[in-house]
């Protein structure tokens, strides 16, 4: 049974002299790669021959398959694609004659079961659902470019679980002239990739699948029908690398905008990596620095190739090796040697094949484990929490302690005259204490006063003024501190808007302040009386009666209306004289205590309101805003993947 080679892009490799000497030395290794120039229409038979001419006329591709199109093909060893892949084919006797035979694969595709799509594990989804609970609960509170990267890699991952979880995509990605698309042909065992002198070569990404199902993944990498391929079926390469999607990229420094665009497109969509240097260009700093340093952690999903050792005279190919395991160490790629996890680092010779079975070997293990596209994945994850750190981690314990909120309350209560308020209460209920048990004469004296001075109220006003203005520098400074006390250690986004909420809320709490102060302070009407005022009462009325029989007792004597008896009379007023204020005093030393008590009670209701208020208005959201960011702090813990908490 002949193998067959099928191809729907007509290429003229007239020009393609460097390509020819560029694979010389192969020998039998790259004649076996079929062309297509020319599609001539021969009788009917089991095979079309093929020529290579170098001054032959490129003509339309469906000429080409129209050609063919009668072709009988042995169903039964061909087998049908049903992606829709270009399948190319050489046989192994054509190779030794350095031709092909064109056919065209059969129209249509039939039925084949589907390709089940990606699973991840409980860990994963796990991660995923808390990334996507986090940019939820940040939103408002994080710009949409810092949110960015973690909403492509939640998009990534829903399309990728969507999609084959039998297929493993790996780009072949490397600068010019390190020979990617040379490596591409060996691996697929026959000239898919263009290779030539000219640069850049690879204008567009070349897909090569060794199993059915893919079509939706390449479709997702943007690669046309006409730009897929198959690789040569052999049994035993089909059974390695089943699975397995290679694409040949574009150079990453290629001169063409839009080819290093394509790369970089491309390698935020694919499972795996396999970077291509070659001994003149391994160390280039643009291949470090713009992504290997910021891949480091794919180390799992990336492969580094050393190609073109046979230009190395020697152990210099060992000395560049360890040179290149040196270098990508500094970069932070972890190597995947003595069985830990981590890069592939090898060396082969895509033009001699040196190397190359270790290298199939290599990738079909990492195909067959089924797991690059959840790494990739997980890789992704962490590499957008390391974005996030700076705007999730906080440098120590962040919040509201309870020092900190009776500071807060203390700050309030003095800015609102608490203790002020609960002096003058008291001092209102020693006066009228006094007032209640003083002598009459000594309450007359102060009537008295008040008549002559009366109060203009102007000092009162003006020391209200003052007071006013004080008050609110006191109620603005204890919000800037208590809000400096909440989101000190806080990422300064959270911070930003900790201190937000404590400003919108101070608006208009002095006036809040001022109203439950009038309200909350000295309540309306007499302070209350304790039980033992009535007999100081009655005590004092009985001091004052005695002075009054006793001045009208010597007033009748000296008018002679009564019979002259001084001592009684003397003996009288001396007793309401001293007795009055004798009574008042200890009455002075008596109401101590409960005026106290009185003072005390009104500062602590004027305390408790401004609190109340302080609370209402600007403890409770910030409060609400610290509670927000432990809840996007323990979704960012669960998005690193790390069990214990930050901070």
């Amino acid at each position: 049974m002949t193998e067959v080679t099928a191809a729907t892009d007509h290429r003229d490799h007239s020009d393609h002299s460097g390509d020819d000497e560029e694979h010389g030395d192969e020998g039998h290794g790259n004649d076996e790669h079929a062309r297509v120039d020319d599609a001539e229409e021969t009788a009917p038979s089991e095979a079309v021959n093929y020529r290579e001419s170098a001054d032959s006329t490129a003509t339309d591709a469906d000429t080409a398959t129209d050609a063919v199109a009668d072709t009988d093909v042995d169903q039964d060893s061909e087998g049908f694609w049903d992606d829709g892949l270009i399948a190319r084919r050489v046989s192994a006797t054509d190779e030794a004659q350095g031709y092909g035979q064109v056919v065209r694969e059969p129209v249509g595709e039939p039925w084949s079961p589907p390709v089940p799509p990606l699973a991840y594990d409980r860990t994963l989804r796990s991660r995923l659902d808390a990334l996507r609970e986090l940019v939820g609960l940040s939103r408002t509170r994080l710009d949409s470019r810092t949110l960015a990267e973690a909403g492509r890699v939640l998009d990534a991952a829903a399309a990728r679980r969507r999609l084959s979880g039998q297929h493993t995509v790996v780009a072949i990605a490397g600068a010019t002239g390190s020979g990617k698309s040379q490596l591409f042909n060996a691996l697929a065992g026959v000239a898919i990739s263009e290779t030539g002198v000219r640069r850049p070569t690879t204008a567009a990404p070349i897909a090569c699948s060794w199993s059915d199902g893919a079509a939706t993944l390449i479709d997702r990498l943007g690669i046309p029908g006409r730009l897929r391929r198959r690789p040569l079926q052999s049994p035993e390469a089909e059974a390695q690398l089943r699975g397995l999607v290679l694409v040949d990229l574009p150079d990453h420094d290629s001169a063409a905008v839009q080819h290093r665009e394509q790369v970089d497109r491309i390698l935020g969509l694919v499972d795996a990596v396999i970077w291509v240097v070659d001994p003149e260009k391994y160390a280039d700093a643009v291949l470090h620095e713009r992504y290997l340093r910021p891949m480091a952690g794919h180390a799992e999903v990336t492969f580094v190739v050393l190609n073109q050792i046979d230009r190395l005279p020697g152990d210099a190919a060992d000395l560049v090796l360890d040179d290149l395991r040196r270098l990508l160490d500094e970069d932070g790629i972890a190597l995947g040697e003595y069985g830990e996890p981590g890069a592939n680092v090898l060396a082969v010779s895509a033009l001699t094949g040196k190397g190359i079975g270790e290298l199939r070997e290599a990738l079909g293990h990492f195909v067959a484990e089924r797991g690059a596209a959840a790494r990739r994945i997980s890789a992704d994850l962490d590499a957008a929490a390391a974005r996030l750190w700076p705007v999730y981690a906080n440098g120590r314990w962040a919040g509201l302690s309870e020092e900190a909120r009776d500071e807060f309350a203390d700050r309030l209560a003095d800015a609102v005259g608490a203790t002020a308020a609960g002096e003058a209460a008291e001092r209102a209920w020693c006066r009228h204490a006094n007032r209640a048990c003083g002598t009459p004469w000594l309450r007359l004296w102060r009537w008295y006063q008040d008549l002559r001075e009366p109060p203009t109220g102007r000092q009162a006003v003006r020391m209200y003024a003052e007071e006013e203005a004080t008050a609110r520098q006191r109620v603005e400074q204890a919000v800037r501190t208590v809000a400096e006390q909440a989101s000190g250690g806080l990422p300064a986004p959270w911070a930003q808007a900790v201190r937000e909420a404590a400003v919108r809320g101070s608006q208009g709490l002095p006036e809040a302040l001022d109203e439950l102060a009038a309200g909350a302070g000295t309540p309306a009407g007499r302070p209350p009386r304790p039980g033992w005022w009535p007999l100081a009462v009655l005590a004092q009325a009985s001091m004052t009666i005695l002075q009054v029989i006793g001045g009208l007792w010597l007033l009748g004597q000296v008018i002679g209306f009564m019979s002259p008896n001084l001592g009684v009379a003397v003996l009288l007023m001396a007793i309401g004289i001293v007795g009055g204020p004798a009574i008042e005093w200890a009455c002075k030393l008596a109401v101590r205590g409960p005026a106290r008590r009185y003072g005390d009670e009104a500062e602590r209701r004027l305390r408790e309101a401004a609190a109340a208020c302080g609370r209402a208005r600007v403890l409770d959201p910030v409060a609400a805003e610290l509670l927000r960011y432990r809840e996007v702090r323990e979704q960012y813990v669960r998005v690193t993947g790390v069990g214990t908490p930050i901070g």
